[in-house]
């Protein structure tokens, strides 16, 4: 991905300064302001995956205020869409107002959705954001769309040709990567654009967990099918766990460094401990190595192993000092403990884009949201293959994961299958080749 935003040409400090600013006002929006986008007094929303997240960002935008209404659904499986509107029902009475009509399961179900509403919630197997994304925008609706931005480089690309399009035609487009909205994150950012821990040296990024719950196999279940009810342990339909978790991570470290990516990377991962079809065809270890062209390092790890060590913290480490990003705190020369008000990132999200969309003024985050994305991409598949991968090559490749998602259904052939012993097969690195 390239940039043409005319913020390129200044300098990294004042870009900083004025990035952490216009998140901190979008994270603030006051809903005092009582204009309606073109004199509407309801604005309808739709969810496009009726998993936990769309139905905590749903209920999250609904929470905006009272004029917002619940009016479409859809998931590709008819149970997750009834269980999620009978939960939103139960929390925001009043405010769903979706029949039976409303509540969509087919392939094109998410056209249907996106046909009946002013704001489109997209939040489902990773590899479709892009695509849902576009449609919705094609559509001129206004889009929030749930992190990563696509699992492969077509995808990533797909992505950000949705956010141009977004901007042209005066859409706002917000990303899932919420750190961006949270208080302590955009004060200590601040402070190291201030140079409060000097030069920025080295990055520390984690994301250490258990793996993902598998949703227990159903006889009746074609594999396809079991695929797509446990997609986050595919790497077709989530692009693994780089990609799908470290992207969070990334993403603040990219907003530190004023969205310069990397100039090249090299990863290393694998499967150690985690065996069975809770791991899918994913590994549960990887660490990726960024280099910037600027001088600095970015060292990140993500795990999905149980009984281990967990943190998701982040550490930048500065020539005058060194911020634990998650802890509010900054050591050395200019010591520093956040003590401000503790804020809920997801909530602030949803009412910036509710305000966005009451008052015609448009945000849209396609200035990082896929280029933090392809980051990730770049580092899994560098540990996939154990090459170095430059930023150039990844963003010229036409590697897709699986079939596009435009053909993906359940009629598609699994890409994946067990062997012998119950397991998927994996990438070897050294082995396998993408690029």
């Amino acid at each position: 991905m390239t940039h043409s935003d005319p913020r390129e040409t200044k300098t990294r400090r004042s870009f900083l300064k004025e990035s952490a600013a216009g998140a901190a006002a979008l994270g603030s929006l006051s809903l005092a302001r009582s204009a309606y986008a073109a004199g509407q007094e309801t604005i309808r929303i739709g969810m496009i995956g009726c998993g936990g997240r769309c139905s905590g960002a749903a209920a999250q935008s609904l929470a905006a205020g009272p004029f917002v209404k619940l009016v479409a659904m859809y998931d590709v499986f008819a149970d997750r869409v009834q269980t999620a509107r009978e939960a939103l029902r139960r929390e925001r009475p009043g405010q769903v107002e979706v029949d039976d009509e409303h509540c969509f399961t087919d392939f094109l179900g998410y056209q249907k959705v996106i046909d009946c509403v002013d704001v489109v919630i997209i939040a489902c197997a990773s590899k479709f954001h892009p695509m849902y994304a576009e449609a919705a925008i094609r559509a001129g609706k206004h889009v929030f769309v749930e992190k990563p931005h696509g699992i492969d480089p077509v995808g990533v690309r797909r992505m950000q040709a949705a956010c141009d399009l977004a901007e042209e035609k005066g859409l706002s487009l917000l990303s899932g990567l919420q750190s961006r909205f949270q208080n302590s994150y955009r004060a200590a950012v601040e402070r190291i654009h201030d140079g409060a821990i000097g030069d920025v040296v080295a990055m520390q990024s984690m994301f250490l967990r258990g793996p993902y719950r598998l949703e227990p196999r159903d006889p009746a279940m074609t594999e396809t099918e079991f695929q797509f009810r446990n997609w986050y342990h595919f790497r077709w339909l989530s692009g693994d766990d780089v990609t799908q978790s470290l992207v969070h991570n990334v993403d603040r470290m990219a907003w530190i460094l004023g969205e310069e990516m990397p100039s090249w990377c090299f990863g290393l991962g694998g499967r150690s401990s985690g065996f069975g079809e809770v791991y899918g065809d994913m590994f549960d270890h990887h660490t990726a190595v960024y280099e910037y062209a600027s001088g600095p390092r970015l060292y990140a790890l993500c795990r999905t192993q149980v009984g281990c060590y967990n943190n998701s913290g982040d550490v930048i480490m500065g020539s005058k000092g060194v911020c634990h990003l998650d802890r509010g705190r900054i050591e050395g020369e200019r010591p520093w403990r956040f003590e401000g008000e503790h804020n809920d990132p997801y909530q602030a999200e949803q009412t910036a884009l509710i305000e966005a969309v009451r008052t015609n003024e448009p945000i849209n985050s396609g200035f990082h949201m896929a280029n933090s994305t392809l980051q990730t991409v770049m580092g899994q598949v560098s540990c996939y293959t154990g090459k170095p991968v430059k930023w150039d090559e990844i963003a010229a490749s036409g590697l897709q994961f699986g079939p596009a998602p435009d053909e993906a259904s359940f009629a598609t052939p699994p890409p994946t299958t067990q062997d012998e012993t119950g397991n998927y097969p994996l990438p070897y690195p050294g082995i396998t080749q993408m690029l």
